[in-house]
């Protein structure tokens, strides 16, 4: 789900071959065809359909205002009064006083996905879901030629509207960087179409931080050395950029020239499980968190087993009131999915971590290092 804006661009969105224009599908025959696609305001656009009361009203999802919660997602009505997810709660009803707060309800989200994730299968077996409510899809053996792909997006998305009752925002491009941008680039509801060749002109006048791989931090750098769009950024040369940013710096030219090969991959290896939980108070005794920490602790197992996981590392994140954040990790010499060994070394980590007395703000637990069940038994 993003919040990226609708960008004022002189390329528009495109949904196929314009009038009077030759376009020779032997000059693309051996490019990708990828397409991203991306559910507008996932979250919200869900419990519109659950509640049609709800819609046209500012509708934000995420944790309390009053306990520190974040906002998860805005509905487009909310957006227009400046609200963005991962904003305080707080500060997002200050903003949007009229706004209706509802908690997340991540059980129902899924069920909604896996209906658009199916829609995605029967169109290609070669999908990359990303995460809930976005998908990379490999169409090339799906068309004859190229120009085809215009039309196979434009029913797809119009399917996941008629079976589901979702909007949905597509880019379609010869790479999957250039489709992730350009599915961005008409929301809600858009269908961008970048042909081979076309895109670098796609990217030109973007701002930089469009492109994956550049932050806020990377960003101001760049600024520093007069770079704001990727057009700019296409234009220096690789080896200028690895005396600024090492090897990075020479991947960023190239992806500004929208360069891309990464292949659509069907499955992704989970790397770890974790959890974490911002409290609505800050704890100062042990007790407290020690019942936080099983709460956690449970979670994880919980997570690892539905993973048919193990964890040969167990790690904690602490986060104190001045926002100071510690992680601490231990190995174990029998990778295990059993909450109570996960608990047990994460207490060890806490108690060598925390300052006795310091207001903790938020408190977490991970398993890294997975891998199959071991079979054997719990030790406690």
């Amino acid at each position: 789900m993003s919040d990226t804006p609708r960008l004022d661009l002189d390329i528009g969105p495109l949904s196929g071959q314009e009038e009077g224009e030759t376009w020779s599908p032997l000059a693309s025959e051996h490019h990708r065809v990828i397409a991203h696609l991306d559910l507008d305001a996932f979250y919200a656009a869900v419990e519109m359909l659950e509640n049609p009361d709800l819609v046209g009203k500012p509708i934000l999802v995420g944790g309390r205002p009053q306990s520190r919660g974040v906002v998860a997602a805005a509905s487009y009505a909310a957006r227009e009064y400046g609200v963005h997810s991962a904003m305080p709660m707080y500060q997002a009803v200050r903003l949007c006083p009229k706004a209706v707060v509802l908690p997340p309800r991540f059980h129902i989200y899924g069920a909604y996905s896996r209906q658009v994730m199916e829609i995605l299968r029967r169109t290609t077996p070669v999908i990359e879901e990303v995460s809930i409510d976005e998908a990379y899809l490999d169409m090339t053996d799906q068309l004859d030629q190229w120009d085809d792909a215009a039309g196979m997006a434009r029913r797809l998305q119009e399917r996941v509207q008629e079976d589901v009752g979702l909007s949905a925002s597509l880019g379609v491009a010869s790479n999957k960087l250039v489709a992730k941008v350009a599915s961005d680039y008409d929301k809600p509801g858009g269908l961008t179409v970048v042909r081979p060749g076309e895109e670098a002109a796609f990217l030109e006048p973007l701002p930089v931080r469009v492109l994956w791989g550049i932050g806020p931090v990377t960003a101001e750098k760049l600024v520093e050395m007069g770079v704001t769009t990727v057009g700019e950024l296409a234009r220096l040369s690789e080896r200028e950029m690895v005396d600024w940013f090492g090897e990075h710096g020479a991947a960023m030219v190239r992806r500004a020239r929208g360069m891309d090969g990464r292949a659509v991959v069907t499955e992704h290896r989970r790397k770890s499980v974790s959890r974490e939980r911002t409290f609505g108070r800050d704890l100062r005794e042990m007790d407290a968190l020690k019942k936080q920490l099983w709460g956690l602790s449970q979670d994880v197992s919980e997570r690892l087993d539905r993973a048919g996981a193990t964890a040969g590392t167990i790690a904690i994140k602490l986060r104190y009131d001045d926002f100071e954040t510690l992680s601490r990790q231990m190995s174990l010499d029998v990778p295990t999915a059993d909450a109570v060994r996960i608990y047990s070394a994460a207490l060890v980590l806490l108690s060598q971590a925390w300052e006795s007395g310091r207001p903790v703000r938020l408190l977490g637990v991970g398993g890294t290092d997975l891998g199959p069940p071991t079979g054997q038994m719990a030790l406690f």
